[in-house]
């Protein structure tokens, strides 16, 4: 028998109102008193811009473009990003040229760096736990990727517990080597996690804090020296983390961290040719960058998640929340959020849906529990829900209209959060399938039934998909997705600090967060074979082979 398996995969009145929700209790202004920042969050507006400079060979630098990016609740310049032009580039090319294949550290090579690094994890990790910096992170997540001050704090708290998991000896424990005895007295073959050296890591909007920290602070722990690109619509946060680091003992000549659009960035990714390259994203620029880099790259990009509810029907409220929480908290924008939600029939007799509809009717703007969508706007996921209800059967359960009562610019997307059936015999047609599982990054899932002798047919919908991000469900063994929650309380979101998050089925897969993911991802290995003799006595030259 199987239960669940998960798969990974508003207007204001007054500036006052729309900075109310941002902080759940009442905190003095204390940004000054942040040794790091250079911004006070709240004031951050289209009369007092905030500006994001680049960092090149140890110094902040501007550029000679200024791009703005608009307040994604309002539609107000209020950010000037120092966007690298791509004439503008050789400073970061000759910044990575400097560091050679054999990375700033490495086993053999200036290993006290291992310890410094513990070190610097310790401190960041003792300050992203003092409340006013913690909260400092939460309230400018909150002001470039609206999402609630729960699930904004989530990030920042998982970044914190991943620092303190690499504190001390940790850091060089990745590097712990390993040894085989030889075929003779004197040899020994000996196994090294390696560094790549010069590397880029490149990250989405999403987790504007999570997703960066986790893979620089990994790519530098093996002894790499990374380049950074953010997406510039958040990229501020990273900025501010970077000022965090340097205070915290981070040599300054060790990460380059640029803002550029993605042209830019593939053509320095050209000229500075890295070892190794890290892409959270798109499929399809990810599979343009496999090409473009000779295939010198790790990828975390789409996931279109999918839950299993199996025939044993218990926990409807919990079950409800869960599926709630994944296809909608951060408004449907996490490469884990639930796409799909496969039901037994015997749930359809249930409250299940009912539950799921008022759990979503509860979201709002003024909380953020509902919030723009940074990638898709309101007519393109309009457009994709009447495509849907073309096919036969297909009906909107919940949603499926535009948020009303905001200043959300055009430029985003503002949907009610929406539930779609669609039957699954509908689903796997050839000429349906497609636009059924495409991801819409946004507050959107497709919900279906199938009946037990129609289990197959669901894992033949699970076998076609493209991506193996996450998923949640009970029939592991004829599934492939990298991170799986299995059980009655199996989910398709969370990225927690203490288990593997990544896809799977994909030689190019990469994984963030725990000790395996950081070695598989951030270091390659190399083999030393000590052979010191000695000869054995009346050694002669042996025939010819």
């Amino acid at each position: 028998m199987f239960r669940v398996l998960a798969h990974r995969g508003f207007q204001t009145s007054a500036r006052q109102t729309a900075l109310s929700w941002r902080t759940p209790f009442n905190l003095s202004r204390f940004t000054h008193s942040l040794p790091f920042a250079t911004l006070e969050v709240e004031e951050v507006s289209g009369s007092q811009p905030a500006e994001v400079y680049n960092l090149v060979q140890g110094k902040w630098t501007g550029s000679s473009n200024w791009n703005t990016i608009v307040d994604p609740l309002n539609g107000e310049p209020f950010i000037k990003i120092a966007e690298v032009n791509e004439k503008e580039i050789q400073p970061f090319v000759e910044s990575l040229s400097k560091c050679p294949k054999s990375g700033l550290h490495n086993p053999f090579k200036s290993p006290e760096r291992y310890l410094l690094y513990g070190d610097i994890s310790a401190k960041a990790a003792h300050m992203l736990s003092l409340p006013k910096v913690s909260d400092f992170f939460t309230r400018l997540i909150q002001r470039v990727a609206p999402k609630s001050y729960q699930q904004a704090l989530g990030e920042v708290q998982v970044t914190q517990k991943f620092l303190a998991n690499f504190c001390g000896d940790q850091v060089r424990f990745l590097a712990r080597s390993f040894a085989v005895p030889g075929n003779h007295l004197g040899q020994q073959s000996h196994g090294f996690r390696w560094p790549y050296g010069p590397v880029a890591i490149i990250t989405p909007f999403n987790f504007p804090l999570e997703i960066p920290v986790l893979q620089l602070m990994g790519a530098l722990y093996m002894g790499n020296k990374p380049v950074l690109k953010v997406d510039s619509k958040v990229s501020i946060v990273m900025e501010q983390m970077m000022r965090l680091l340097h205070y915290c003992g981070l040599p300054v000549e060790d990460v380059d961290f640029i803002n550029s659009d993605g042209k830019t960035m593939n053509k320095l990714l050209m000229e500075a040719n890295p070892q190794m390259t890290l892409f959270t994203g798109s499929s399809r620029v990810a599979d343009k960058l496999a090409i473009d880099l000779k295939g010198r790259i790790k990828l975390e990009d789409a996931g279109f998640d999918w839950k299993v509810l199996g025939p044993d029907v218990q926990e409807e409220d919990y079950v409800a929340w869960v599926c709630d929480q994944d296809a909608y908290a951060c408004s449907g924008q996490k490469c884990s959020a639930q796409s799909i939600l496969f039901m037994h029939e015997n749930w359809s007799s249930t409250s299940l849906m009912s539950k799921m509809k008022d759990l979503a009717e509860r979201r709002k703007l003024e909380d953020l529990t509902i919030g723009p969508v940074l990638t898709f706007t309101t007519e393109a996921m309009l457009e994709h829900v009447n495509k849907l209800l073309q096919i036969s059967g297909s009906k909107v359960l919940f949603g499926g209209e535009a948020l009303k009562n905001h200043s959300i610019p055009p430029i985003y997307g503002a949907l009610k959060p929406t539930a779609i059936y669609v039957p699954l015999e509908e689903i796997v047609k050839d000429n349906n399938y497609e636009l059924v599982m495409r991801e819409i990054f946004g507050p959107f899932q497709i919900v279906t039934e199938y009946k037990q002798d129609q289990l197959p047919m669901v894992l033949n919908a699970l076998e076609r998909m493209h991506a193996h991000l996450t998923a949640a469900v009970e029939v592991i063994g004829n599934t492939v997705n990298g991170t799986t929650y299995a059980g009655l309380r199996a989910r398709t979101t969370g990225a927690p600090q203490n288990h593997w998050f990544g896809p799977a089925g994909d030689p190019r897969g990469a994984g963030i967060g725990t000790p395996e993911a950081i070695k598989l991802v951030w270091s390659c290995h190399r083999e030393i074979i000590y052979d010191i003799g000695p000869l054995e006595k009346h050694w002669e030259i042996p025939a010819s082979t």
